[in-house]
């Protein structure tokens, strides 16, 4: 989309230095900018790039203005001011409403009118689908399902049965979505399955990467709140409750009949075993594991990090002998008493 920068000024409350009516029609990085791209600069340590960009204009900084060779919208949070205007810029691909012909619906299905469900598409009983929500292709949407207006399944998403979708979520390819949970008693005989009968809600604006899932509940729905942004590869275990605007990167492995508070963060690789709580405003590191109650925001870590090869073997062997180290002093106090 073609926009001047003068409305870009106005809209999102910048200092416009240069032309305001120069246009933009694309985002770039600053290296790769053309003479219609718009870039910014948020980490000093590219302002090198800076002086040789060819952009239209740079998001930046007031500090960093005067290092521009091309026209400078100034904000003080320079990498938010671009996200909110290059989805302005390169809004998600539009649609033409309807049902293609290479769908199956079913008769009690209730698609909007400004909806549109793609080919191979799988809609079943009972389903509701909002106004402008869009259902790629391939997707399945089981029975008893909703999704809220502005949805958007990129493609083969599956949401299995029971799922309550908010508003303007977006669920990216591989997503599966109310899929039993891991709930298996041990017996004599093996293994016996336990019936997995709850859904799955999920709240407004919230985004779920590729190949991520979430299990439906046991008895009771698994909750997502509002705004949470879930990575790529993670899971979501039963009967979670994982409140509005809780972050998870990729890799994360939550067990079930956790519940996560508000505005919490989860690295990489980390997770939680099974009915633990952990309070609003909690950052976990990468690869930490939460096995009790979190009570206290903070951050929290619990892993070690690399070490070269020699040094890890070297504190592997002393972690082994802690046993006979820990008999020796208590020997030692014994007999000092």
């Amino acid at each position: 989309m073609e926009i001047s920068l003068g409305e870009l000024a106005t809209r999102f409350g910048c200092e416009l230095i240069g032309d305001p009516k120069v246009t933009v029609d694309s985002v770039a990085s600053l290296p790769n900018a053309g003479p219609s791209s718009l870039c910014f600069l948020a980490n000093p340590a590219f302002k090198q790039e800076l002086a040789d960009t060819r952009a239209a204009a740079v998001i930046l900084r007031e500090e960093y203005a005067s290092l521009s060779p091309a026209a400078s919208l100034v904000t003080d949070n320079p990498y938010e001011c671009y996200a909110r205007m290059a989805a302005v810029i390169s809004p998600p691909p539009s649609f033409e409403p309807g049902v293609h012909p290479a769908a199956t619906v079913s008769s009690t299905a209730t698609i909007a009118d400004s909806a549109y469900v793609a080919a191979n598409a799988f809609i079943d009983a009972h389903v509701t689908v909002d106004a402008n929500t869009y259902i790629g292709p391939g997707s399945v949407v089981g029975p008893n399902c909703s999704i809220g207006q502005g949805g958007r399944l990129i493609a083969n998403v599956t949401l299995a049965r029971d799922v309550t979708i908010g508003a303007r979520c977006i669920l990216h390819p591989g997503v599966v979505i109310g899929a039993d949970g891991f709930r298996h008693l041990k017996t004599p005989d093996g293994w016996l399955k336990v019936p997995q009968l709850g859904g799955v809600q999920i709240g407004d604006d919230v985004e779920v990467g590729a190949n991520s899932t979430i299990d439906c509940g046991a008895l009771d729905d698994t909750i997502i709140e509002d705004g949470v942004r879930i990575d790529n590869l993670v899971q979501i275990g039963h009967n979670c409750k994982v409140g509005a605007h809780t972050v998870f990167v990729a890799q994360c492995a939550i067990a079930g009949s956790t519940v996560i508070g508000k505005r919490c963060l989860f690295g990489g690789q980390s997770g939680a075993v099974d009915n633990v709580t952990i309070c609003d405003d909690v950052t976990l590191s990468g690869r930490g594991m939460v096995s009790k109650d979190i009570k206290e925001p903070g951050i929290y870590a619990s892993f070690w990090p690399s070490e070269p090869i020699h040094e890890w073997n070297r504190q592997v062997a002393r972690f082994r002998r802690l046993d006979k180290l820990t008999d020796r002093v208590a020997k030692l106090e014994s007999d000092r008493s």
